[in-house]
């Protein structure tokens, strides 16, 4: 059988109608190098999502290559439960150095919804410890996406991935995330709307008294939901609300995290300090899954006591702290600084914003929103407007298989089509990306094909 018979005889994809997949000519990649995936006809595409916000330096770099290789001939999996490892103590000891300064514990997982899951379950337990059982709502913002597990779902607010789960899920206090381009009653006035929004963050602390256990917020992006910005001085806000009443901030960078932002953490943008931040994704420079959730000294110290208190936090995966994904992740942050990919990042930056000018009057782009090298291009039906087309017309999803054809890979969000590029993707690449977007675009939207 061929790759495509096994594929659609035995694979179940992800966020993916399978009716449709049966019927359509799927995209099997077979190899990889450097920026570009390649199929097995040996087409060659170029990566232009990361493969999905994970891939930092490019594929199959020889550094990480070797990390992987030399760490798994000499040890490849020892549990956390009851012993320790050499490269998740020296992981630990350089995220510690390279986060906020209040962050002083790890705590491994696997994926991003498991930190985030894990950094709610520790605000929750956290009150407990400290007598105050009543805080024990969790705050978050419209349009928020966690991940996938019961709760990190429970904090999220996309209908198309949450609603049919709603039955499973715990309440919220929910706020709404400030998005300019959809605003009315402030013109669009990016301050205007944030302020407004914080105000209603405001109202709703001020409402539920000692409730809120913690606010939890992606930071400055909210990527899945269609890379919406937040305007300067959100998060700042956000954090002085926080500690104003009294909640706990939980910062989710799993997407923002390991430069996409500009930064190396998204967090240094406005320098907040959470109490708990998830982190994941782009941690092995896309290699292995890995996640971390790091906390406060305060918020460890809650959790000490005699061992028949019980106080100890109830939580962990058999992988936690794999040696091997340690490693890469060790890698990962030696190749960022060794590579003088922070110094370069500003540079990419502006080449990025300055092609993207061209989309500033396309009659079928109704906003650009980015922030370092995360970009989301609306898609609509009439400039002036703002309408969409029709879910009928399928037209991000015609963009993204244009793009395909014109040789590469992107993937929208509902009617956003979403780029995010390595951060060491060469400014010759990020030019190619953004002219063969465009090409899509034009093709579909334009009927230029």
């Amino acid at each position: 059988m061929s790759w495509e018979s096994l594929d659609k005889s035995r694979i179940w994809h992800p966020f993916t109608q399978m009716r449709q997949w049966q019927i359509d000519d799927p995209l099997i990649i077979d190899r990889a190098e450097g920026f570009h995936l390649i199929d097995t006809a040996g087409r060659r595409y170029l990566d232009g999502h990361s493969s999905l916000w994970v891939n930092i330096h490019g594929h199959c770099h020889p550094a990480l290559v070797q990390a992987i290789a030399e760490q798994v001939a000499k040890l490849d999996h020892s549990t956390l439960l009851g012993l320790g490892n050499t490269p998740s103590i020296a992981l630990a000891d350089r995220l510690v150095q390279l986060t906020p300064a209040n962050l002083t514990r790890v705590f491994y997982s696997d994926s991003g919804s498991t930190a985030v899951e894990i950094a709610v379950k520790m605000a929750y337990q956290y009150w407990q410890l400290k007598g105050v059982p009543q805080r024990d709502t969790f705050l978050t913002f419209s349009g928020a996406y966690h991940g996938d597990t019961v709760g990190s779902v429970s904090i999220g607010a996309i209908d198309m991935f949450h609603s049919r789960f709603r039955g499973l899920l715990f309440p919220t206090v929910q706020c709404p995330w400030p998005r300019p381009y959809q605003d009315a009653m402030h013109g669009g006035d990016s301050t205007k709307v944030r302020d407004a929004c914080l105000a209603e963050l405001e109202n709703k602390l001020a409402a539920n008294p000692g409730r809120i256990a913690a606010v939890v917020a992606e930071c400055h992006v909210q990527a899945a939901d269609g890379m919406w910005v937040a305007p300067t001085g959100w998060m700042r806000g956000v954090e002085d609300l926080c500690r104003q009443y009294g909640a706990l901030l939980i910062v989710d960078e799993v997407a923002t995290g390991f430069c996409r932002t500009g930064k190396v953490f998204g967090s240094e943008l406005e320098g907040i300090q959470p109490d708990l931040m998830a982190l994941a994704k782009g941690i092995t420079g896309g290699t292995l899954p890995l996640a971390v959730t790091m906390t406060s000294e305060a918020m460890y110290e809650a959790f000490l006591g005699e061992y028949a208190e019980f106080k100890h936090f109830f939580h962990g995966h058999t992988y936690t702290g794999n040696p091997i994904a340690c490693a890469a992740a060790l890698a990962n942050l030696d190749l960022i600084d060794s590579s003088g990919l922070v110094q370069a990042l500003p540079g990419r930056v502006a080449v990025l914003a300055n092609l993207l000018k061209r989309f500033a009057s396309h009659p079928h782009i109704g906003d650009i929103r980015q922030l370092g090298l995360m970009v989301g291009l609306e898609v609509v039906a009439d400039r002036s407007k703002k309408s969409l087309f029709p879910s009928e017309a399928l037209v991000p999803q015609r963009i993204t298989h244009k793009a395909r054809e014109l040789g590469a890979i992107v993937r929208p969000l509902g009617n956003v089509m979403v780029l995010m590029p390595p951060p060491a993707m060469p400014e010759a690449l990020l030019a190619e990306l953004v002219d063969t977007v465009s090409a899509a675009i034009d093709a579909v939207t334009l009927g230029e094909d």
